[in-house]
Protein backbone atom coordinates (compact mmCIF):
# COMPACT_ATOMS: atom_id res chain seq x y z
CA UNK A 1 0.00 0.00 0.00
CA UNK A 2 1.33 3.43 -0.87
CA UNK A 3 -0.25 5.43 1.99
CA UNK A 4 -3.35 6.17 -0.04
CA UNK A 5 -6.01 8.20 1.70
CA UNK A 6 -9.66 8.44 0.75
CA UNK A 7 -12.25 11.13 0.93
CA UNK A 8 -15.67 10.06 2.12
CA UNK A 9 -17.05 10.24 -1.44
CA UNK A 10 -14.11 8.26 -2.88
CA UNK A 11 -14.56 5.51 -0.30
CA UNK A 12 -18.32 5.35 -0.86
CA UNK A 13 -17.76 5.18 -4.63
CA UNK A 14 -15.65 2.03 -4.14
CA UNK A 15 -18.24 0.26 -1.99
CA UNK A 16 -20.22 -1.47 -4.77
CA UNK A 17 -17.11 -3.19 -6.18
CA UNK A 18 -15.71 -3.93 -2.73
CA UNK A 19 -19.04 -5.39 -1.62
CA UNK A 20 -19.04 -7.68 -4.66
CA UNK A 21 -15.45 -8.74 -3.94
CA UNK A 22 -16.31 -9.35 -0.29
CA UNK A 23 -19.27 -11.56 -1.23
CA UNK A 24 -17.04 -13.61 -3.57
CA UNK A 25 -14.51 -14.01 -0.76
CA UNK A 26 -17.16 -15.02 1.77
CA UNK A 27 -18.61 -17.60 -0.64
CA UNK A 28 -15.18 -19.00 -1.42
CA UNK A 29 -14.28 -19.29 2.26
CA UNK A 30 -17.56 -21.02 3.04
CA UNK A 31 -16.98 -23.52 0.22
CA UNK A 32 -13.40 -24.04 1.37
CA UNK A 33 -14.51 -24.75 4.94
CA UNK A 34 -17.17 -27.22 3.76
CA UNK A 35 -14.74 -29.10 1.50
CA UNK A 36 -12.01 -29.07 4.14
CA UNK A 37 -14.33 -30.52 6.79
CA UNK A 38 -15.60 -33.17 4.38
CA UNK A 39 -12.04 -34.18 3.52
CA UNK A 40 -11.09 -34.39 7.20
CA UNK A 41 -14.11 -36.60 7.91
CA UNK A 42 -13.16 -38.95 5.07
CA UNK A 43 -9.55 -39.07 6.21
CA UNK A 44 -10.66 -39.88 9.76
CA UNK A 45 -12.78 -42.75 8.47
CA UNK A 46 -10.06 -43.87 6.07
CA UNK A 47 -12.35 -43.30 3.10
CA UNK A 48 -11.11 -42.41 -0.32
CA UNK A 49 -12.38 -39.14 -1.79
CA UNK A 50 -11.90 -40.32 -5.38
CA UNK A 51 -11.41 -43.73 -6.93
CA UNK A 52 -7.82 -44.87 -6.69
CA UNK A 53 -7.27 -47.67 -9.13
CA UNK A 54 -3.63 -46.68 -9.75
CA UNK A 55 -2.45 -46.65 -6.16
CA UNK A 56 -2.11 -42.87 -6.03
CA UNK A 57 -2.82 -40.70 -3.02
CA UNK A 58 -6.61 -40.82 -2.61
CA UNK A 59 -6.66 -37.29 -1.20
CA UNK A 60 -4.35 -35.63 -3.73
CA UNK A 61 -7.04 -34.12 -5.94
CA UNK A 62 -9.19 -32.86 -3.04
CA UNK A 63 -6.14 -31.32 -1.33
CA UNK A 64 -5.14 -29.73 -4.64
CA UNK A 65 -8.58 -28.15 -4.95
CA UNK A 66 -8.26 -26.77 -1.43
CA UNK A 67 -4.83 -25.34 -2.24
CA UNK A 68 -6.25 -23.67 -5.34
CA UNK A 69 -9.11 -22.20 -3.31
CA UNK A 70 -6.63 -20.89 -0.73
CA UNK A 71 -4.62 -19.14 -3.46
CA UNK A 72 -7.81 -17.68 -4.91
CA UNK A 73 -8.83 -16.36 -1.48
CA UNK A 74 -5.36 -14.84 -0.99
CA UNK A 75 -5.71 -13.03 -4.32
CA UNK A 76 -9.13 -11.66 -3.38
CA UNK A 77 -7.75 -10.43 -0.06
CA UNK A 78 -4.77 -8.86 -1.82
CA UNK A 79 -7.18 -6.93 -4.09
CA UNK A 80 -8.36 -4.95 -1.07
CA UNK A 81 -4.79 -4.12 -0.12
CA UNK A 82 -3.90 -3.04 -3.66
CA UNK A 83 -6.79 -0.60 -3.60
CA UNK A 84 -5.53 0.83 -0.30
CA UNK A 85 -8.45 -0.59 1.70
CA UNK A 86 -7.96 -2.43 5.00
CA UNK A 87 -9.97 -5.64 5.21
CA UNK A 88 -10.44 -5.92 8.97
CA UNK A 89 -12.92 -8.80 9.06
CA UNK A 90 -14.26 -11.12 6.38
CA UNK A 91 -17.47 -12.28 7.96
CA UNK A 92 -19.25 -10.05 8.63
CA UNK A 93 -17.34 -7.75 6.33
CA UNK A 94 -15.56 -4.86 7.98
CA UNK A 95 -13.54 -2.40 5.90
CA UNK A 96 -11.43 0.60 6.86
CA UNK A 97 -10.32 3.36 4.50
CA UNK A 98 -7.36 5.52 5.55
CA UNK A 99 -8.38 9.18 5.52
CA UNK A 100 -7.46 12.57 6.89
CA UNK A 101 -10.05 14.45 8.92
CA UNK A 102 -9.24 17.89 10.31
CA UNK A 103 -5.54 17.23 9.73
CA UNK A 104 -5.63 13.95 11.68
CA UNK A 105 -5.11 10.44 10.26
CA UNK A 106 -8.29 8.40 10.77
CA UNK A 107 -10.03 5.40 9.28
CA UNK A 108 -13.38 5.65 7.54
CA UNK A 109 -15.25 2.58 8.69
CA UNK A 110 -17.85 0.42 6.91
CA UNK A 111 -19.58 -2.70 8.20
CA UNK A 112 -21.36 -5.11 5.89
CA UNK A 113 -25.06 -4.30 5.80
CA UNK A 114 -24.54 -0.55 5.99
CA UNK A 115 -25.72 1.27 2.87
CA UNK A 116 -22.76 3.65 2.85
CA UNK A 117 -19.88 4.85 4.96
CA UNK A 118 -21.08 7.14 7.73
CA UNK A 119 -18.52 6.58 10.48
CA UNK A 120 -14.83 6.92 11.20
CA UNK A 121 -12.52 6.09 14.06
CA UNK A 122 -8.94 6.77 15.12
CA UNK A 123 -6.29 4.26 14.08
CA UNK A 124 -6.07 2.74 17.55
CA UNK A 125 -9.73 2.95 18.60
CA UNK A 126 -11.13 0.26 16.34
CA UNK A 127 -14.77 -0.41 15.58
CA UNK A 128 -15.95 0.33 19.13
CA UNK A 129 -14.58 3.87 18.83
CA UNK A 130 -16.68 4.73 15.78
CA UNK A 131 -18.04 8.25 15.49
CA UNK A 132 -20.42 9.78 12.97
CA UNK A 133 -18.52 11.55 10.18
CA UNK A 134 -18.89 15.33 10.65
CA UNK A 135 -19.69 15.89 6.95
CA UNK A 136 -22.99 14.03 7.32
Amino acid sequence: MDNKTFTLSEANALLPQLTEDLLKLQTLISEFEDQYLELQKKKAKGQSVYSTDRGTDPYFEAEGQLDFMRVEADLLIENFTRKGVLLKMINPGLLDFPAVLDGKDVLLCWKQGEERITHYHDWHDGFKGRKIHPDL
